[in-house]
């Protein structure tokens, strides 16, 4: 299995560990977010997924249970028995979209919420524009939700970029041992990965048939039995 991807996820790793403060501080206080709990970001709409590193699924597993997280969408690879193998956890969203904890404008677990919850919106990473050049993005969603040019002081700005970089470098940290693993274990059992197997059971998941997906948790791939009415029930 081709593994060239590392050396780019570290060397983005690298890009974001080393991205001067100062710049992303003086974003933050331009920005001067200031969230009015209109809820957008708690939606499938408006947020595809709330993807989890390893130590937030796991103490939302212990708060809440595991039947509170579901495999991250959009699997990266599927074995030629069509097993499906993702990078880690996400949260489960409720029928009309809403985030399982979102219950009448609140977090239910606000206190011991996702890392990507708490820096939300800013992020550190690289992306193309409409005409192709990939450069370093801070802010997403900017102008479609909350306050904005309000007063932010130094020391939550050191503490956002502090946590934006945990996030950014955690989240592709993770991938590397995915990715690693993954080799592995296909290697170990003789495995490949299959486009076509893959198409195939995911329109099997479409018609509501049952996928198996393993999960990259902690080190280990859990196993997990999924169906599209139980991700998003009708």
């Amino acid at each position: 299995m081709d593994l060239t991807k590392t050396d780019e996820i570290e060397k983005e790793i690298k890009g974001i560990i080393s991205f001067p403060e100062g710049q992303f501080t003086k974003i933050i206080r331009e920005v001067g977010f200031e969230c009015d709990r209109c809820g957008k970001c708690c939606t499938s709409e408006f947020n595809d997924h709330v993807f989890l590193l390893d130590e937030d699924a796991q103490r939302i597993i212990e708060h809440s249970g595991r039947e509170c997280l579901r495999p991250a969408p959009y699997y990266d690879f599927c074995d030629n028995l069509g097993r499906f193998y993702v990078s880690g956890y996400a949260l489960k969203n409720k029928p009309g979209g809403n985030c399982i904890f979102y219950t009448r404008s609140r977090c239910e677990i606000y206190n011991i919420r996702p890392l990507v919850c708490r820096i939300y919106p800013y992020m550190l990473h690289r992306e193309a524009d409409d005409d192709g050049n990939v450069e370093w993005r801070q802010i997403s969603g900017l102008d479609r939700h909350g306050f904005y040019h309000s007063d932010i002081n130094d020391r939550t700005c050191k503490e956002i970029v502090k946590e934006v970089k945990k996030y950014e470098s955690g989240f592709l940290e993770q991938k590397i041992r995915f990715l690693h693993a993954i080799r592995d274990l296909f290697r170990k059992h003789a495995l490949r990965q299959s486009q076509q197997m893959y198409d195939r059971r995911m329109r099997d998941f479409g018609k509501g048939k049952e996928i198996e997906v393993y999960v990259f948790f902690k080190g280990i791939f859990v196993k997990e039995i999924i169906s599209n009415q139980i991700i998003n029930p009708k």
